[in-house]
């Protein structure tokens, strides 16, 4: 497989893929070479360079995961790529330090007028007067996104003895309330705070979302601060407020375009300090992102699950410790119901039995979807695309959970419902690492979902196995295992064959026309 890393990152991630894959890197790509270049490659790491788009998307025939070496990903479609079963992954965490101490940086700075006294002393002028600032102690620090750098942003305030009151649509208020931040909504952080700060994703609902109208309402003499996102604050009203003295001064590091033109509003302005997107421009912050990216690129490789995905549910490393060994089995699970019924399926149930019931199991259904979907689809079915797939297709779908258990520790039932109100029921469990089917409706069994599965309802009489053994031996298939379980049909058992390799049609044919055989179902395990 072939890596492009389309942008410059740390060396320690291009050692942690090139022992695995063939790395290519091409610093600053232009566009139309990327396009061009594309579908040689598996996976492609970018920074914010790059510019990823749905045309790009649509030219990766082979793409299989993008990889954005910092937290946005703007620059990458990734509607287009999840469209397409392309799995996007970030750094979620690589650059929260740096981004951090770069946002408390920008507001001392600008509270202290560091940057102009510094660059009019340097030209030997002497303004102790003219270059009066403000403390931070007891002024009031709005925090607009409480997720990982405007927590920590929050944190650093509180040392500085300023009071934090924070605004997020998703905040864990007991969290808030724990860190000694107060909660408000966003009109009243734009009501009471001096100085703001944003920490908002850029999404249709966060652009421009600091306008004319909005600074208004603010203090007069309140200083705003953007280390997220260009956008955010719209860059003309912000020149504007300043000039006429509403805002006292502002300090940004990003910007709507980057980079900047000569002419651009923020440049000039008093009281306006500017960085150049330097916000994760640390040595520890490119080194984390790139090795985050790199690290998540060789899982997904090597088909294991990545816990930095935008596009699917996130999953924290405690819990994906809990549900990724279900993986397999979930898989496994949904490609044995779907061979079980005939038609559409219309409805999916999964019910999770024990301690597995208290995490989140969104990824463990996807499984099961896979499961079902790859043995019907010759696309490529993944976690990404899963569920997108199976509601093209209407399959409705739902979890139970249940933390009583019967047998198991811990137990996942997939139960099917196709065609005409067909239903099977399939039930898996775990012995250690290793996956096994314990129940098929209502027959316990004792299987493991490997290989060719054959699965025969039969008369209980002698002779019925002794033959279907045969027929197998004479057609040269190999039956690795057998079992056979009863039924709740008075002298009917359920023979289930391990083979080691399919069963030719003539052969299932010639089984299936057996007086004691009632059904012959194949399971095929990809």
């Amino acid at each position: 497989m072939k890596v492009l890393i389309a942008d410059g990152v740390s060396q320690m991630a291009v050692d942690i893929l090139k022992d695995d894959f063939e790395c290519v890197i091409k610093d600053k790509l232009p566009a139309e070479e990327l396009l061009q270049i594309i579908p040689e490659f598996d996976a492609l790491i970018v920074r914010s360079a790059s510019k990823v788009t749905a045309e790009v998307i649509d030219a990766a025939t082979n793409l299989k995961i993008i990889g954005r070496a910092g937290v946005g990903v703007d620059n990458i479609d990734v509607p287009a790529a999840t469209a397409r079963g392309i799995i996007v992954i970030n750094s979620p965490g690589g650059n929260t330090n740096a981004a951090t101490e770069h946002t408390c940086a920008m507001m001392l700075a600008m509270a202290r007028n560091i940057p102009i006294a510094n660059e009019t002393l340097q030209k030997g002028e002497w303004n102790r007067k003219q270059y009066t600032g403000v403390e931070l102690k007891d002024k009031t620090l709005g925090v607009i996104g409480m997720g990982r750098i405007g927590s920590g942003v929050a944190k650093r305030a509180l040392a500085f003895e300023m009071k934090v009151i924070g605004y997020d649509p998703y905040i864990n208020e007991e969290r808030a309330k724990d860190m000694g931040v107060e909660v408000g909504t966003f009109e009243d952080v734009i009501a009471k705070s001096d100085f703001i700060t944003v920490h908002m994703p850029l999404t249709d609902s966060t652009r421009g979302m600091i306008n004319k109208d909005v600074m208004y309402k603010m203090k007069k003499g309140v200083r705003l601060i953007n280390c997220a996102r260009g956008g955010i604050i719209v860059e003309e009203d912000l020149r504007d407020a300043v000039l006429d003295g509403q805002v006292a001064g502002a300090a940004v590091d990003v910007f709507t375009s980057e980079p900047i033109p000569a002419d651009h509003p923020l440049l000039g302005v008093k009281n306006i300090f500017v960085t150049p997107h330097l916000g994760a421009s640390t040595v520890e912050a490119q080194v984390g992102v790139a090795v985050d990216v790199a690290q998540g690129i060789k899982a997904a490789l090597n088909g294991d699950p990545v816990m930095t995905a935008v596009n699917m549910a996130p999953v924290s490393k405690s819990v994906m410790q809990v549900i990724a060994p279900y993986f397999d089995l979930a898989e496994r699970l949904g490609c044995a119901a779907r061979a079980l019924v005939e038609g559409g399926i219309k409805k999916l149930d999964v019910t999770y039995n024990g301690e597995i019931a208290d995490v989140s199991t969104r990824m463990i259904t996807t499984a099961v979807l896979k499961g079902i979907l790859s043995a019907e689809l010759d696309d490529v079915v993944n976690f990404v695309n899963a569920p997108g797939l199976a509601k093209q297709r209407n399959i409705k779908v739902s979890e139970v959970k249940n933390k009583n258990t019967e047998r198991f520790a811990n137990t996942v039932t997939v139960t099917v419902t196709a065609g005409k109100n067909q239903t099977v029921s399939i039930q898996g469990t775990l012995f250690g690492d290793k996956a096994r089917i314990v129940q098929i409706n209502d027959n316990r069994v004792d299987v493991a979902p490997r290989r060719c599965l054959l699965l025969c309802p039969h008369n209980n009489r002698p002779g019925v196995i002794g033959q279907v053994g045969s027929i197998m031996g004479a057609a040269g298939v190999n039956i690795s295992g057998m079992q056979v379980s009863t039924t709740s049909k008075e002298d009917v058992n359920l023979m289930i064959l391990t083979l080691d390799s399919e069963v030719p049609a003539d052969v299932l044919k010639l089984i299936t026309s057996m007086e004691e055989i009632y059904d012959a179902k194949m399971i095929m395990f990809k």
